[in-house]
């Protein structure tokens, strides 16, 4: 099968690679950050062993068998022989569209390029590549190997094949596509973050404990999760950064971040990724 270039050895990044390389393909993970990538095939193995227990669909997977098919790497030209190469950096405008200038020296004619960002443009990440047809969001929902779906997002320039080879790769995943139009925050997270951000709000009027506003939504709605949950695992941090994108896009007040959740990022209080967030999680 084809090689899957991943950039971004975070929690999102990991979870590409490990879904990509569970159904076949070579994957080649890299990070600019020495230490990241270094825990990451520790990390990796983990999550499988985790993944396995949670899924009918994830419990035949196998470790050294998915290890085997990931290669980690710091530089960014090994990019190179991939198909297809998945973007899951820090959702910072300027930091990408670094990336994707780095990326017109890399990817050859007919690689495609897949966004697996939260609420970042792909028409202006697009405008960053030297061909912007071959850009796509590809929003992979967290975490990626349990979640069924994926918002393939189209931007001003994508092609019709890349949008047609979009949906291949997502459905090789075992995932199906939904096709949506570019705007910030596409559907999922300008709905989700409104979300998060107001029942941060609600801990922070003093009207719920975090417990409470995730078990109405729970018990209530039928949701899997809570939105303070939710914020936990995504990680307080990218959740604040989304945010601040949503608010300067649309110059909209309802995208005005919680000074809660401001606080508890600069505090160092990240969610699970940092073991505090409106939780407290145990060490791994």
């Amino acid at each position: 099968m084809a090689t899957v270039g991943v950039i971004g050895a975070g929690v999102m990044g990991k979870d590409v690679a490990i879904t990509c390389a569970a159904n076949g393909y070579d994957v080649i993970l890299s990070d600019h950050d020495p230490a990241v990538l270094a825990a990451a095939p520790r990390d990796a193995r983990q999550l499988v062993r985790k993944f396995r227990m949670m899924s009918p669909t994830t419990g035949s997977w196998k470790a050294d068998e998915i290890l085997g098919r990931i290669r980690f790497s710091a530089d960014l030209g090994d990019l190179a022989e991939a198909d297809w190469i998945v973007e899951n950096i820090v959702e910072d405008l300027a930091a990408k569209e670094r990336l994707y200038l780095d990326l017109r020296d890399v990817c050859g004619e007919g690689v495609k390029v897949a966004a697996n960002t939260s609420c970042i443009s792909i028409t202006k990440l697009g405008a960053a590549l030297a061909r912007p047809e071959d850009v796509v969001g590809i929003h992979f929902m967290n975490p990626v190997p349990l979640l069924e779906c994926a918002e393939v997002v189209r931007g001003f320039h994508t092609s019709a094949d890349t949008i047609k080879r979009a949906e291949e790769f997502v459905g090789s995943l075992g995932k199906r596509s939904i096709v949506v139009n570019d705007m910030p925050g596409f559907v999922s997270n300008r709905l989700s973050h409104l979300f998060m951000n107001e029942a941060a709000f609600l801990v922070h009027d003093g009207v719920a404990e975090p417990e409470q506003v995730d078990a109405i939504f729970k018990l209530g709605y039928g949701h899997r999760m809570g939105p303070l949950e939710t914020a936990d695992l995504i990680g307080l941090d990218t959740v604040v950064n989304s945010l601040n994108v949503l608010y300067e896009e649309f110059q909209d007040s309802k995208f005005r971040c919680c000074p809660t959740l401001k606080k508890m990022v600069a505090a160092g209080l990240l969610g699970r990724k940092s073991g505090q967030g409106f939780y407290t999680y145990s060490a791994r």
